[in-house]
């Protein structure tokens, strides 16, 4: 059985950029348009409303001129109003091809806002759509609050449609204008037109003000509509309009008597783009181009992956050009964690693989965010310790920095069994820190080796605010060598990396005495 065409009109550069806030320039809209018509390969644009501004006139003639030398001319659209001509010739200026008429679609709007009778508005309409035709621009038109109107004034639908079945109009466009439609309804509205008028093409334009455009495009659809209109990331007034990634995704998904040709791989890309242009940041949780939509946080869910895929469904990541991910954090098992080796090539024994597990998980309690760029690093950090004899603890510590003040340090530190207690000030918390703890050794006749070098990243790659490493280079009479200290805060994996400098400084003394030889490396 043939499949019914379904086109796709995006807005996202007209209603889209009605979004508060929002104006994009003229090079960014052009690179907006390259990408939807020939990277996503929609079948139409909608990229402005006339007389709005000069920048929107300087926009829609260089989008235009691109357009007509690579034959994309009869796909661009402009927002066009029945205004005596006038923006007839603003178009013809910038050398558009197709308007977009808006009229009213409800008795409501007319009424109240034009003041006309239908009668009068009908025959105004029909000279602007002869006046386009004279002058090579043909014509879709909008029925602004068709929603409220087929609720209210269905009477008045119906006569205005009468009027344009007549008219060489080639698309009649139908918006939910308040975003007021359930999904019965949109189905129901649709259904009607399609039999009375079963040679009119019509497009249907969602708003999302009740969360329920994608609902209502596909109701639109069952209903027999012809067209769709959308915007990349939802952008548009209010709530936004419906979005484009969503319904494509439940067209393909659940629609089998219908196809559309968008290309799937490229909506994140363009999704991106335009969220940078825009400045309106995706929300993390939003379908399909979210951030977080493609990961599994739950340990167990990473389990089931591996066990034939358990938690998939049919929107793999691998269709909009993104990837599965496995969030590390304090609802990470031991799956999450694989996951994430595998991504990097390692894999580690099932003692070492609960060490990390559980040094993830303590990371997380305390609301940090874990990327896989930061699992080396956690692996060195737990592991690398493991052969050393640890016998002196740095148990507890309170470091002040006040304005005016000097920062200080109070520091207990456990040295072979042996509790010391000391305060001190210095030139930064850490300063002051390594100040007591001199204090301490100094009461134990021990000289604590000099600190040559201090080197603070964050891991390389990492855009996790969970680790922070801090690399210190130590020089006693004999050597030099280096310790590594990995917490959330800076001072903090600094004191590590002492702890681990002290205990290396005891086993090496051990083994002048005859005590085992351990490794020492950082």
């Amino acid at each position: 059985m043939e499949r019914r065409k379904i086109e796709i009109m995006d807005t996202t550069l007209r209603d889209g950029e009605q979004t508060s806030g929002v104006s994009f320039s003229v090079s960014e809209k052009l690179t907006i348009v390259q990408l939807l018509l020939e990277k996503l390969r929609v079948d139409r644009v909608e990229v402005a409303s006339a007389r709005v501004s000069q920048g929107e006139f300087e926009a829609v003639k260089a989008i235009t001129q691109w357009a007509a030398t690579n034959g994309y001319l009869d796909r661009v659209e402009v927002l066009s109003f029945v205004d005596n001509g006038v923006s007839i010739a603003w178009m013809q200026q910038a050398g558009v091809n197709v308007q977009n008429l808006l009229t009213k679609g409800s008795l409501n709007h007319l009424t109240h806002q034009l003041r006309k009778t239908p009668r009068q508005h009908f025959d105004e309409i029909a000279s602007v759509i002869e006046q386009a035709a004279q002058n090579g621009i043909s014509t879709n038109v909008y029925l602004e609050d068709w929603s409220n109107g087929m609720r209210h004034s269905p009477d008045y639908v119906a006569e205005y449609l009468d009027f344009l079945a007549s008219q060489p109009v080639n698309r009649i466009m139908l918006p939910d204008t308040l975003g007021v439609l359930i999904p019965s309804e949109t189905f129901e509205y649709i259904s009607t037109l399609r039999k009375r008028y079963p040679q009119v093409h019509f497009d249907f334009h969602a708003h999302n003000d009740y969360d329920l455009g994608t609902a209502n495009v596909l109701e639109a659809v069952k209903a027999g509509v012809n067209g769709l209109h959308l915007t990349v990331n939802g952008m548009g007034e209010r709530a936004g309009n419906a979005p484009l990634a969503s319904a494509v995704a439940v067209i393909n998904d659940f629609l089998t008597d219908v196809e559309i040709g968008l290309q799937e791989s490229a909506i994140y890309t363009v999704s991106k783009l335009v969220e940078n242009f825009s400045g309106v940041r995706i929300p993390a949780n939003k379908p399909i181009v979210g951030d977080n939509v493609f990961t599994q946080t739950a340990g167990i869910h990473a389990d089931g992956d591996n066990k034939n895929n358990l938690y998939f469904n049919d929107l793999l990541p691998e269709r909009f050009g993104r990837k599965r991910k496995y969030a590390l954090g304090k609802t990470s098992g031991k799956a999450n964690i694989e996951k994430n080796l595998q991504e990097l090539g390692l894999k580690l024994n099932e003692e070492d693989l609960k060490k990390v597990t559980q040094r993830v998980i303590e990371l997380g309690d305390k609301k940090e965010t874990v990327t896989t760029d930061d699992l080396p690093y956690i692996i060195s950090d737990v592991l690398t310790t493991k052969g050393h004899d640890e016998k002196i603890f740095v148990e507890s510590y309170v470091l002040n920095h006040a304005k005016g003040l000097r920062p200080s340090a109070t520091i207990a530190i456990r040295i072979n069994g042996q509790l010391f207690e000391e305060h001190a000030q210095g030139d930064g918390q850490f300063d002051a820190f390594m100040n007591a703890l001199t204090m301490a050794y100094a009461k134990n006749n021990i000289q604590l080796p000099g600190l040559i070098d201090y080197n603070v990243r964050i891991a390389p790659g990492s855009s996790s605010d969970a680790l922070c490493e801090t690399t210190i280079t130590w020089k006693t009479s004999g050597r030099t060598f280096s310790t590594r200290g990995l917490d959330s805060d800076q001072t903090v994996s600094a004191i590590k990396a002492t702890q681990k400098m002290l205990n290396i400084v005891l086993n090496t003394e051990r083994t002048v005495v005859g005590y085992e030889t351990v490794d020492v490396g950082h």
